[in-house]
């Protein structure tokens, strides 16, 4: 193997484990949490996911191993089975996503219509169409033979395995790619700018209202109008940040591939192998980022992984204290019942102060919360 080969294969190990640990993740979140399996975009998270695992599971290991021997991996019907695979989970995944901006475009359009136009009967409707729209072209592939390895992209996919067939590949590859690629780019876009377009206009409103707050507040300290404004910029960037995150890690990471795809249709172009490859992985990124685009870095996952941890270091501390109390029962040290009496009474005190301090607070800060709305309104 050379150099470039080698970088290859440490760049796809790289993926493969991080793809590997993350989506497991996603999916143990999704088994603890009741609150995210009650959720309708929860359905199109979990089949993005189980996606990804078995694109990971599957089809990364074969190309890895198709890039250091140079040789197709496998006996002819293994690969034939993970080129199908590899056909239907990318599809799968993509028509996942556009399902996930469609739930997101009707939650923030038509927020008070939300929950009769996306239920779980019409998510199940929506996932059973990608389903049938992802194994259709594998089907039709594998019965025309178009299922192969591909010295190109070092892996088990779409190609032409005869000459003679060569004008239908060409026209069954275009149509593939528009409709699975180019639709899901074109659902991409239109639903997620509409949902920029409603964020803009509610930060407009919520600026407004703060800047009005802070003219009428006159003796409002600087701090706290800088921090206002502060937050006000930040809201203003947050919502372009996570839409350009959405489409801009669909196209960087899909698009060199599709592109590459096309080109490989004219034959008067060559390729250079270590591109195709590279473009190759570059499609596989897709499984690594998307359990951080759309699950792990939200807070509810944030949350539930985080209530993971803390279950997990409670009941190891149980265990150690279990163990400590058995030693302890062997050397038994005296001690005063009244001390621990008191110290619990004490506890029990403080924490009674803490809640009366905290509801002042609450109180306090409602009449303010009143006084400004009052003040805003007149």
């Amino acid at each position: 193997m050379g150099t470039v080969e080698v970088i290859l294969s440490l760049f796809l190990v790289a993926l493969m484990i991080v793809s590997l640990l993350s989506n497991v993740l996603v999916l143990i979140c999704f088994l603890y949490s009741a609150d995210i399996r009650k959720q309708v975009p929860g359905m199109f998270i979990i089949n993005l996911t189980l996606s990804n695992l078995l694109m990971t599971v599957l089809n990364m290991p074969l190309t890895l191993v198709g890039i250091i021997n140079a040789e197709q991996p496998g006996t002819g019907p293994v690969c034939r089975i993970v080129g199908f695979l590899e056909t239907f989970l990318v599809t799968n995944s993509m028509l996942s996503m556009a399902a996930l901006s469609t739930d997101r475009w009707i939650a923030v359009v038509f927020p008070l219509s939300y929950n009769s136009k996306m239920r779980y009967k019409d998510a199940a409707i929506m996932l059973g169409y990608t389903w049938l729209h992802s194994l259709s072209f594998p089907i039709v592939a594998a019965c025309l033979s178009w299922v192969g390895y591909s010295h190109l992209y070092a892996s088990c996919t779409l190609c032409q395995t005869r000459t003679d067939d060569r004008t239908q590949f060409v026209v069954f590859t275009v149509v593939f790619h528009s409709l699975s690629f180019l639709l899901s780019l074109i659902v991409l876009c239109f639903t997620y700018l509409k949902v920029l377009k409603v964020a803009r206009f509610h930060c407009k409103r919520i600026d407004v209202i703060t800047m009005q707050t802070l003219v009428l507040l006159v003796d409002i300290h600087p701090s706290v109008r800088q921090r206002c404004l502060e937050e006000q910029k930040r809201r203003r960037q947050r919502a372009t940040k996570k839409i350009s995150t959405f489409i801009g890690t669909f196209i960087l990471c899909f698009a060199p591939y599709v592109i590459t795809r096309m080109v490989e249709l004219a034959v008067s172009v060559p390729i250079n192998p270590y591109w195709g490859v590279l473009s190759k992985c570059l499609a596989y990124s897709k499984a690594v980022s998307d359990p951080f685009v759309y699950s792990l870095l939200r807070h509810q996952y944030k949350k539930t992984w985080m209530d993971i941890i803390n279950r997990l270091l409670k009941r190891s501390s149980l265990n150690s204290s279990a163990l400590t109390g058995r030693n302890k029962s062997r050397n038994p040290i005296p001690f005063s019942r009244p001390l621990c009496h008191s110290r619990e009474i004490l506890n029990g005190a403080h924490r009674k102060g803490c809640e009366q301090k905290a509801g002042r607070i609450r109180q306090e800060y409602r009449k303010w919360i009143h006084s400004v709305s009052k003040i805003v309104r007149n």
